[in-house]
């Protein structure tokens, strides 16, 4: 079984996502932490953000891996191309270089094969921003989760606190969530929108574990 779960930046779908994965026993694919690794590697290798051509080659040539406890269903680390960045995907410079990065046609091709491999194996969660439409658009269950503006801002800014990276500034994180939904809802390929046949599910003023329950809910549903 594969469950989707798509939308915007700051909605808490990673930490949802892990939830439910532990819940079900399912595993846990982060395709967030995939192209934030592409965006990494290129920033690294001095690439433009807006070359197409070569973001697409890192994609391609520097394979991405998750790191797992034994028995346990959620990726503690990540690697591209040997490298560990768990900590350093997660810096404010590569919330910026996230978008156009992964907004270029070549990398969505490339990691979106790697997706489907590795997904069709067995019992996912998957969470990013076109999940539903694009990289499993037959998935039993689809969730499209949202929340306000400011409370994904505020989440984000106790998350980045928490672990120390990122802006603390509630207004410059509010900006760039509002920056990178504009970027992430006009890109030509695969822009972030619900799938039709998606449940939508507006977390504002919900918790995470009631949240985490109605996805599982969901999934109980579907089998």
């Amino acid at each position: 079984m594969i469950i989707a779960i798509d939308g915007p930046s700051g909605a808490g779908k990673s930490t949802v996502a892990k939830e439910v994965a532990v819940k079900l026993g399912f595993s846990c694919l982060d395709t967030g932490a995939m192209y934030r690794s592409v965006a990494w590697q290129a920033v690294q290798l001095g690439v433009a953000l807006d070359d197409d051509a070569e973001l697409g080659r890192v994609a391609r040539e520097y394979d991405i891996e998750f790191g797992h406890d034994e028995g346990e269903p959620l990726p503690k680390r990540v690697f591209i191309g040997g490298t560990e960045v768990t900590s350093a995907i997660r810096t404010a410079e590569i919330d910026k270089a996230v978008s156009p990065v992964s907004a270029a046609p070549s990398v969505r091709e490339a990691l979106v094969d790697q997706q489907r491999r590795i997904g069709n194996a067995g019992d996912y969660v998957v969470e990013g921003r076109d999940i539903g439409t694009t990289v499993f658009p037959n998935a039993e269950v689809k969730v499209f989760l949202t929340a306000s503006f400011e409370e994904r801002a505020r989440r984000r800014v106790a998350q980045n606190a928490e672990r120390g990276v990122g802006s603390t500034d509630f207004e410059e994180v509010l900006a760039d969530l509002r920056r990178r939904d504009e970027a992430d809802s006009s890109r030509a390929t695969s822009p972030l929108k619900p799938a039709e046949d998606a449940v939508m599910l507006d977390s504002t003023g919900l918790t995470q574990q009631q949240v985490v329950e109605r996805i599982c809910d969901l999934a109980q549903q579907a089998r």
